[in-house]
């Protein structure tokens, strides 16, 4: 959202868009009620929104390790032998990939127990639990600290990292997708595009931005917008988003769904 937030162009786009900040969840909702015309929305709701058409050029997705989505466990118990996971409900779209792992680890009947992401409070009412965004980022930061407070040896998985060791692709978190009503021309696909772009390039004010708001070093934050995070909808995330619907409708995580992008997604 570089453009949108910064000069030289934020003035501009303000005249040519109207921007509502929203959850996730929320702004799925809004283009599925047809109140909004585009929206940035986690990738699992597409599937209770088939008609909802994906934009080119922009996504959240990870090649490796994220940061961001763990489940944390204690280390007496192996993954197979859990019973029950407080998740934070804050990202449909991460629990349906962990529903997904748990088939695969041998544990796909093990309940989630929806919880505010507080990782103590998770894990005295749970074997588990599912951090994600800035909990996660700060679970991580925190290990140490967590071991010399409780002596309780902790295991933290990265499910980006867990998913692309499983599947073999990119986990893809979310994507700009348009209401099925919406005509979407070329201006906003070179709008949204450029505007990655140019954040991209302006990366270091990026993280002199976001260290202000966060109680994490600068390396961190550097590293996470730097390397964790993938921004670009190529060849790779399409499959992996082809290959995340594919197992969640054969598993019963999802119903069964085949992206639709708009023809200029893929070239």
């Amino acid at each position: 959202m570089w453009d949108f937030e910064h000069p030289p162009l934020e003035a501009e786009l303000a005249r040519r868009y109207r921007i509502d900040r929203m959850s996730p969840a929320k702004c799925a909702e809004r283009l599925a009620a047809g109140t909004s015309d585009i929206g940035l929305v986690p990738i699992a709701a597409l599937a209770a929104n088939p008609s909802l058409r994906i934009l080119p050029g922009c996504t959240i997705a990870s090649k490796g390790r994220v940061r961001s989505l763990l489940l944390v466990r204690r280390a007496v118990q192996p993954l197979i032998a859990l019973r029950s996971v407080a998740a934070d409900t804050a990202s449909r779209t991460t629990i349906a990939y962990a529903r997904i792992l748990f088939h695969k680890w041998g544990n796909p009947s093990v309940p989630f127990i929806p919880m505010p992401a507080d990782l103590d409070r998770m894990l005295e009412s749970a074997d588990a639990a599912i951090v994600i965004g800035d909990p996660a980022l700060l679970a991580l930061e925190e290990q140490f600290n967590r071991f010399e407070r409780t002596g309780e040896q902790l295991v933290y998985h990265d499910l980006a990292d867990e998913w692309l060791s499983v599947a073999g692709v990119p986990f893809v978190s979310a994507v700009w997708a348009a209401a099925a009503s919406s005509p979407i021309g070329e201006q906003v696909y070179e709008d949204l595009n450029q505007s990655r772009i140019h954040g991209h390039e302006n990366l270091d004010r990026l993280i002199i931005e976001w260290s202000k708001r966060m109680p994490v070093s600068e390396q961190v934050i550097a590293a996470y917008l730097s390397f964790n995070i993938h921004y670009v909808l190529d060849e790779e995330c399409v499959e992996g988003m082809r290959v995340f619907f594919r197992m969640a409708a054969e598993l019963g995580v999802l119903p069964a769904y085949t992206p639709s992008f708009d023809e200029v997604a893929i070239r």
